[in-house]
Parts: C-alpha cells; sequence; structure tokens
C-alpha cells in the first residue's frame, strides 16, 4: 500500500484549484503545511513578470546547499470537483475530470520529504526545494525564479514516465507568428485587383515540411486565422506555430527557412511580411559525465531501479534551470497519461518517487 501520508497530501492537493496564473490556493496550502512543520520559506516576487497570483515558493534547509529539488503548482486543465478514484494499484479520477497528476504528484511527494525529514529526524545534507507557477503555460515561474548562488544542481520531479527513466536530453521551442498583408477586392467583381494574404500562405507552406524534419527538430504550423468575408479576398492573414528542436543553431535555421519561404511567396504577390518568434524555452542536454546524470544514476540503483536517460521533445522546469546556469534534469515520477481524463498514477511509482527524493538529499 502507498504511504498514507503521502496519499493524504495528494488527495488534498487535487482538490484546490489551481490553473497557470491561478495558483494561489495551492500555494497557500503549502505555506502552512510548512508552517506546521516549522520550515521557513519565502515568496519571491515573480507574480509581477508571471501574471500569476502568486510567487514561486522556495525553501531552505540550512544553507539552502547545492542541491534543488522542483514542481510546479499549477494544473493544465481544472481539477475543480475531482472524483479521486482509489483502486487496487493505482489512483484516477472518475473519468469527468483530470486528476491532476501533473503536478500534485511533484508537490506531494517533496512535501512529504520535508515531513519525513522533520518527524523522522533524517540527517540530509543542506538542500533547497521550489514549488513554482505558470509552467503549463510558459514556464514562467522557474524562469523568474530568484535563487542564491550556492545552488548548481537541479532535480525536477514532473515526467510521466516510470521512475527509473529521466530527461537527460530535451528539446527546446520556439514560437513564431507570421503577418502577411495583402490587399483587399471584391472576389467577384475584380479579384485581379486584390492580393490574397490566405493565398500567399498557402504556397509558402506548400514548399515547406512538417512535422519531424530533421532527427533533432520538428516543425508545426498550429493556427491560422485572417479574412473577413467570402466575398473578400483575404487582405491579412496570420499564421502561428512552433520549432522544438534539440540544437538552438538548428532551430534558429530552421525558422530562417520558415521566414524565407514566407517573404518569397509575399514577393511574388505583392504581399508584405512581418515575421516574428521568441524561445519559450531553450533545450539542454545533460553529459553523462556531469554531476546530475551521475547523482540520479547512483540514486536509481540504489534503490533497485534500472536507470535510463532519455530525450523529450516536451519542456519543463528543467529547460529554465538549465537556462539559468543550474545544472538540471526531469525526473520520471509515474505522472501518466497527462492532461487527460485518463491520468492515473500507480501506487508503487508513488512511493519509488518519493524514495529518490529522499536519497537525493540524505546525507552521505
Amino acid at each position: 500500500m502507498i504511504d498514507k501520508q503521502l496519499l493524504e497530501i495528494f488527495l488534498d492537493l487535487i482538490k484546490i484549484e489551481g490553473v497557470s496564473q491561478q495558483e494561489a490556493g495551492v500555494a497557500e496550502y503549502i505555506k502552512r503545511f510548512l508552517m506546521k512543520y516549522g520550515f521557513k520559506f519565502h515568496e519571491d516576487d515573480s507574480k509581477k513578470s508571471t501574471g500569476s497570483n502568486t510567487g514561486n515558493i522556495i525553501v531552505k534547509i540550512g544553507s539552502g546547499g547545492e542541491i534543488i529539488l522542483a514542481s510546479h503548482m499549477d494544473t493544465a486543465r481544472s481539477t475543480l470537483n475531482v472524483n479521486p478514484q482509489l483502486q487496487n494499484d493505482r489512483i484516477t479520477s472518475d473519468g469527468t475530470t483530470v486528476l491532476g497528476v501533473d503536478n500534485r504528484m511533484g508537490i506531494a511527494i517533496l512535501l512529504r520529504l520535508l515531513q519525513k525529514v522533520q518527524l523522522e529526524s533524517i540527517i540530509t545534507k543542506d538542500f533547497s526545494v521550489a514549488f513554482t507557477t505558470c509552467e503549463e503555460t510558459t514556464l514562467a515561474g522557474s524562469m523568474n525564479l530568484r535563487l542564491n548562488g550556492t545552488v548548481k544542481y537541479g532535480f525536477v520531479f514532473d515526467s510521466y514516465m516510470p521512475p527509473g527513466k529521466f530527461v537527460a536530453n530535451s528539446y527546446g521551442a520556439a514560437t513564431f507568428k507570421i503577418e502577411i498583408n495583402g490587399k483587399a477586392s471584391h472576389s467577384g467583381i475584380a479579384p485581379e485587383q486584390g492580393i490574397n494574404a490566405l493565398d500567399i500562405a498557402i504556397k509558402a507552406m506548400s514548399g515547406l515540411s512538417v512535422g519531424k524534419v530533421t532527427d533533432t527538430t520538428v516543425i508545426n504550423f498550429g493556427k491560422i486565422s485572417g479574412g473577413s468575408a467570402v466575398n473578400v479576398i483575404p487582405e491579412k492573414v496570420i499564421v502561428e506555430g512552433e520549432v522544438r528542436s534539440l540544437s538552438i543553431a538548428e532551430g534558429e535555421n530552421i525558422l530562417e527557412k520558415i521566414s524565407q519561404a514566407f517573404r518569397r511567396a509575399a514577393q511574388l504577390q505583392g504581399g508584405k511580411l512581418d515575421f516574428s518568434y521568441k524561445w519559450d524555452f531553450k533545450p539542454y542536454s545533460i553529459n553523462k559525465n556531469s554531476f546530475t546524470y551521475n547523482k540520479i544514476y547512483e540514486v536509481l540503483r540504489k534503490i533497485n531501479l534500472d536507470p535510463v536517460g532519455i530525450e523529450s521533445r516536451g519542456g519543463s522546469d528543467a529547460n529554465s534551470l538549465n537556462e539559468k546556469g543550474i545544472e538540471s534534469i526531469n525526473i520520471g515520477i509515474g505522472a501518466q497519461n497527462p492532461h487527460s481524463n485518463d491520468e492515473f498514477v500507480l501506487y508503487d511509482d508513488f512511493e519509488k518517487s518519493l524514495k529518490i527524493a529522499l536519497e537525493l538529499v540524505r546525507a552521505e
């Protein structure tokens, strides 16, 4: 059976509404929990930048140490009216809502870790814990996380993969927006006097591949909007999408190819174009000889799991931490089928994830 306190914390957390930018209720629960067990913490001022109704919550054990454990407070979809089902080997929702495994699981693991350390007088190294906001939308919480200069390594408890696996290499994601300006005209009376912005978009995209375009890069055109009426040549069309890549240089090269394709199509028809992009989060690759890789490998072996470093096309707070110069990985905790009404977690995976957290901070 699952650790009863761990289960209790998780069941408390999933009942609290906390989608991105609305995490205050979850933050208040965390604060009350920390105060109950005598932990000092602070809330940073990140909400000025994230638009959330709370800042990130940071806990320091001792000096804060070199290691930080992290999980995010927001869910991608509402957990309001969640009805958890405790089955023989797992926890699910009743199928009408998400369960909230992503990432109330991570929060529950880290709160239970702190509780165990306090109640059982477990001797640990100095370490930090962070509960972040806005991970599901922009990673803005972790991007604006303020940490002291001693933190060098991060372990993020947020992956759908089972314990034993961890994200050693993660894609970055750059979103782009293309604004095409043509010329409106009556589509029946004088179509030749118009410049069809939608036709420009179609011609540009027809010359570009989508999906996995190289071994390490994918392209997606996700949104197209524009036009005013069926009898008017569309004057303005906006195309939005993203490029995900393991390489910033390759991602930038693909973005330039997209820009050039649309510019050529616009020039041929006399249209104008505005192309812009930004990296929502950047890729990371952790060397097998690094501290974090070796530490998680050692911990997983210690609790009889087979360590496997994998590559992921999804982002997490580990991307933000690496961008800050904090060498970090995302750990598999078994938060399965994330963002769907079929979310679930196996009791065994929950227990193993708690053991991972404990071994990461236990005094050597």
